[in-house]
């Protein structure tokens, strides 16, 4: 199939300031400057990865998948076509602004806009952090991954599988409904929730440096209200992270060490750990819902489950010494 990565996202919001020191000074994005109705952030060396422009209306946001070349694009529309979803080629305005060669644009059955781009500029200027972090793992991975709340999984997996090429990499059916989808080697680009509703639930991005994710979690105690969900490590994708509620409003996931899957050859299962080995205690759970993901984290405890931490050569220096309990345990 034809998309390769999540590439870039846009917000519709007013409070440029607000998102502008939020990007910059908790998540180390660098700003650039759009004019007086949108701000613009880079993670790497790409010319931008997320806008937030207030000429969109507020709560209107897109995504955009990079595919690789113009043929893979008319492909990947005409497939869409052919499925009878409403697709529009974009003008070269449109493309200009997102800072793309060509794209087009469709809705999913939930009706969140998304976009298929291909020939992202790449920036001149090396690029400078906000705030003193290791960087940013995009590359063929993209941008990081998006969470959708849906009303009914059922409704949209078959679109995102079938027609645009998504795998399942795991899923969960209990404290809630969750498919966790692949298109590169990050463990997913896209996941859907079943939650009743259809919006945003969350954006994450994922740096080189544990530490980066412990001293933005410095920071974000500072304002300890902006924290949706504390610190933890999730089972499936190995993550360790924590979200912030961002200006408007959908959480941003703030992690490290993610696992990677093989496409093509991966088969998925049930994920029933968790949905944290640890932490991630969510306060925007359902009373019920939060007391049964804590009694999954207090079980996974005692059943001593464990996950490999996944790093960067270079990024880690072997340990010496060893335990021979610990030894003798994972033996046994």
């Amino acid at each position: 199939m034809e998309i390769q990565a999540l590439g870039y996202m846009g917000v519709g919001a007013s409070n440029l300031a607000d998102w502008t020191d939020f990007a910059t000074g908790w998540l180390g994005m660098q700003m650039i400057e759009r004019g007086n109705t949108a701000r613009a952030f880079r993670m790497d060396d790409r010319r931008q990865r997320l806008v937030i422009d207030r000429s969109l209306a507020k709560g209107d946001r897109y995504f955009g998948f990079e595919v690789a070349d113009a043929h893979a694009l008319r492909t990947l529309a005409d497939r869409l076509d052919n499925a009878g979803v409403p697709v529009r080629r974009e003008p070269a305005s449109i493309a200009d602004h997102r800072c793309v060669k060509e794209l087009i644009s469709f809705a999913d059955p939930a009706g969140n806009r998304l976009e298929a781009f291909h020939g992202a500029a790449v920036a001149e200027e090396p690029f400078r952090p906000g705030r003193t972090i290791s960087g940013f793992r995009t590359g063929v991975l993209g941008m990081g991954h998006v969470v959708f709340h849906v009303k009914t999984i059922d409704d949209l997996l078959g679109f995102y599988t079938d027609l645009l090429g998504f795998a399942v990499s795991d899923y969960i059916t209990a404290p809630f409904r969750a498919y966790f989808l692949h298109v590169n080697p990050r463990h997913h680009s896209v996941a859907l929730i079943e939650t009743g509703k259809q919006d945003l639930h969350h954006l994450m991005v994922e740096l080189f440096s544990l530490d980066d994710v412990g001293q933005g979690y410095d920071i974000a105690l500072g304002e300890p209200e902006r924290i949706a969900t504390t610190l933890g490590r999730h089972p499936n994708d190995a993550v360790t992270s924590y979200y912030l509620r961002s200006p408007s409003g959908f959480m941003l996931e703030y992690g490290w060490g993610g696992k990677e899957v093989t496409p093509g050859n991966w088969t998925p299962t049930e994920v029933t750990v968790g949905p944290s080995l640890w932490g991630h205690d969510r306060a925007w759970l359902p009373a019920e819902q939060r007391a049964k993901s804590r009694a999954m984290r207090l079980k996974a405890a005692a059943d001593g489950k464990r996950e490999p931490v996944h790093v960067i050569d270079g990024n880690y220096a072997r340990m010496a010494g060893v335990c021979p309990w610990w030894d003798a345990t994972r033996s046994g």
